[in-house]
């Protein structure tokens, strides 16, 4: 080959580039304002992690309701691949968030005091994104609502996602409609496990004729760990980088996350556990 024939990169990087424009790739992922969100109040080097880390936490909470939003339309249509595929893509998402917790697991009690008094009243707990996910889950609790009074969209999203069959009501709807005993009805109100929804999820794993809803069932588990996962590892950061405080936004701290944290998710698909 002869040296005439290589082609020398261009490696000016944007030299000589009109000024004011920028490369397709941050125009498509729109750096510049992605850049521009993290404003620390204090001094602390660690104030940047949480920042940062607390918007990526809440651009993994609308991937995930991205996610559960698919595969619940797909359960209610019937259509299990797809529902199994969004349920997978899903996890994948769950497993970052909860990963994102080793950001902010070793915080020190000092490097957290030194700028919590700086945001007020803000806390995690005010998330619309995880309530909404919370209510994609079962887990409705509509007095959370009026924390949205002074904002109509947000408030009227949540309100839709309250009155709305969830993630686990969809599935339960698909298990009556091939031919298992239930009487699926949504509730606007916090799931509570009951012993006919236990029967047919047993159905499911002993009996042949049902074995193809066997994936659904160990796909919801999958989300249900992730989720258990994720309050684990909020309970833990939370107790050693506060301690048994109150949350700043008037929440009980601990022990709410505690409470949640031994709450289980699709409880029935637990409890069958014992007897398979």
């Amino acid at each position: 080959m002869g040296h005439d024939t290589v082609e020398t990169p261009n490696l000016s990087f944007g030299r000589g580039r009109t000024p004011g424009r920028s490369t397709p790739y941050a125009q498509y992922v729109r750096l510049d304002e992605l850049h521009s969100l993290q404003h620390p109040r204090s001094k602390e080097p660690a104030e940047l992690s949480f920042i940062v880390t607390t918007q990526v936490m809440e651009l993994l909470f609308d991937l995930i309701r991205h996610e559960w939003t698919i595969a619940r339309q797909a359960l209610r249509e019937d259509d299990l691949p797809t529902a199994l595929a969004a349920l997978r893509r899903g996890t994948h998402a769950q497993d970052v968030l909860v990963a994102s917790w080793d950001l902010l697991g070793t915080m020190t009690p000092q490097e957290f005091n030194s700028f919590r008094s700086l945001f007020g009243e803000a806390s995690g707990f005010q998330s619309a994104a995880f309530l909404h996910l919370e209510f994609l889950l079962g887990n409705k609790n509509a007095a959370l609502l009026t924390m949205y009074d002074g904002m109509p969209d947000t408030q009227d999203g949540l309100v839709e996602a309250l009155r709305s069959p969830g993630l686990y009501d969809e599935a339960l709807a698909l298990l009556a409609r091939r031919g298992l005993e239930l009487s699926p009805a949504h509730s606007e109100q916090r799931y509570r496990p009951s012993e006919e929804v236990a029967a047919a999820w047993r159905r499911v794993y002993t009996e042949p004729e049902f074995a193809a809803l066997q994936p659904l069932g160990e796909a919801l588990l999958d989300v249900a760990e992730r989720v258990t996962r994720w309050r684990q590892r909020h309970l833990s950061a939370v107790k050693r980088t506060m301690g048994g405080k109150p949350g700043s936004g008037g929440s009980s701290g601990l022990t709410w996350l505690r409470k949640s944290a031994e709450q289980d998710v699709f409880p029935e698909l637990w409890t069958i556990r014992d007897e398979l």
